[in-house]
């Protein structure tokens, strides 16, 4: 059974997820947007190996740390290739909002459908063409990895690139709204929610 653990990270509160299963030793991190040393300890702390770099996609917040980490442990970072274009304009990327430049990962292809220690990959366009989420259980159910996708109480933005509002529309609605009402979704930035509450009153896309 899976362990996470969220927090934020970087100036603008990137949710980094810790995923790991306690018996087996190993795990994953979701989003290293920033801050490698306070992720480095977080892992040290609970005391597991990390086998792969995960991304939701591939905005500078959300990848920040990567390459650090990468380094650090010897792991493959995964991104769908889709935003691969995202990585290779980086510098762009924080410079259009006065961040520090970031050191540029090297991805690995993720693909819908694929699995990383218990993690399933969602495909869900709209924030950016390579968006996905990561679905998985717990001890209390099933839990969503949304990214940038789906936040409580509204949706990732659509207006820089690449993004476009029908996409993100249409995958909250065909792929995250049809899971189980009960799944609790921990979003890219603030608080958790779930299917269910989102569904019914997220003001940008109901159900």
């Amino acid at each position: 059974m899976l362990n996470f653990e969220t927090f934020a990270v970087g100036p603008l509160a990137c949710n980094c997820v810790l995923v790991w299963d306690a018996e087996g030793g190993t795990g994953v991190v979701v989003d290293p947007g920033d801050e490698a040393g306070t992720i480095r300890r977080r892992v040290e702390a609970l005391g597991f190996r990390v086998e792969a770099l995960l991304h939701t996609h591939a905005h500078f917040d959300h990848v920040g740390a990567t390459r650090e980490l990468q380094d650090l442990w010897a792991c493959p970072a995964y991104l769908h290739p889709a935003d691969a274009f995202l990585v290779e304009n980086l510098p762009m990327q924080t410079g259009m909002f006065g961040m520090k430049p970031v050191a540029t990962p090297e991805m690995l292809p993720l693909a819908d459908g694929d699995a990383h220690h218990g993690l399933m990959a969602l495909h869900t366009p709209g924030h950016s063409p390579g968006g996905c989420c990561f679905l998985g259980k717990w001890a209390k159910g099933t839990f969503l990895l949304s990214g940038d996708t789906l936040f409580q109480g509204g949706v990732g933005r659509t207006d820089l690139f690449g993004g476009r509002f029908d996409q993100l529309e249409a995958s909250i609605r065909g792929r995250l709204y049809t899971l189980e009402g009960a799944t609790r979704v921990l979003p890219g930035h603030g608080s958790m929610t779930s299917i269910a509450e989102e569904a019914e009153g997220n003001p940008f896309v109901r159900r």
